[in-house]
């Protein structure tokens, strides 16, 4: 039985949130502010947490940046459950760590069908272990086993997302993907019109992979359409190295 933590000062949504997920089948514990929240995760190791921005003692963003330092919490999903509906804080918390981000007032079947998503998609094996897909062109392989992608010969530790998002533009290589293809692959459900979550997570993605982020050379925004992955042939990788030597 997956264990689900909710961390929210609010006791009604606080409830209404655990006895529909004890319906689902879930084991649910509950804290009601950052301090007790963050300990708790520490000692009962969720396989999900469900956190509340506007917490007292420690806010939703703190606590979410000290899980995703330590070691003991960093792989746990966080879906954000907040009254904060604004871009900018939805970009807050995806930088802070955060999975995926739910606004209030929800409905209950939207909550439980992310939480479905995010514990399917996190279920410590990447849909890349699971079939037989592309794992490597050019200078890019993806170690599911890890969740870390070797590239240009070094090793790049990912995090579940980023690693489905960069399988996904993989499949797809050198075609466009919309932001829809990637929401339902990546998050598990249905798009919406935000894609401020995909395009936050592609310039983490960015951040690890390009020379310079600010200008793409491999991972592409088609304006209007979606993002596209460019990457080298081997060979062409072979025929730089053979020239920079010979330079």
């Amino acid at each position: 039985m997956p264990r689900i933590l909710v961390i929210d000062d609010d006791r009604a949504i606080s409830e209404l949130v655990a006895v529909n997920l004890e319906m689902a089948g879930y084991d649910v514990s509950q804290a009601e502010d950052g301090i007790k929240g963050q300990a708790l995760a520490l000692q009962i190791q969720p396989d999900l947490i469900i956190l509340d921005l506007m917490l007292p003692k420690v806010d939703g963003f703190t606590v979410c940046q000290r899980l995703r330092r330590d070691e003991r919490t960093k792989d746990i999903p966080v879906l954000m459950l907040t009254a904060l509906g604004q871009t900018q804080n939805k970009v807050d918390g995806f930088n802070a760590g955060a999975d995926d981000y739910l606004t209030k007032p929800f409905e209950v079947e939207e909550m439980l069908a992310r939480v479905r998503a995010l514990l399917r998609r996190t279920d410590r094996i990447p849909q890349a272990a699971k079939h037989s897909e592309i794992l490597n062109y050019g200078p890019l392989t993806l170690v599911p086993e890890r969740f870390e992608a070797l590239w240009f010969g070094h090793t790049i530790k990912l995090t579940h997302l980023e690693f489905e998002l960069l399988h996904c533009l993989l499949q797809r290589h050198g075609q466009t993907v919309s932001p829809s293809e990637i929401l339902k692959e990546v998050w598990g459900y249905d798009p919406d019109d935000d894609i401020e979550t995909i395009r936050v997570h592609i310039r983490h993605l960015r951040t690890k992979l390009e020379p310079d982020p600010r200008h793409p050379r491999y991972i592409k925004t088609v304006y209007g359409a979606g993002y596209c992955l460019e990457l080298p042939s081997r060979e062409q990788v072979a025929a730089a190295d053979v020239g920079s030597t010979v330079e």
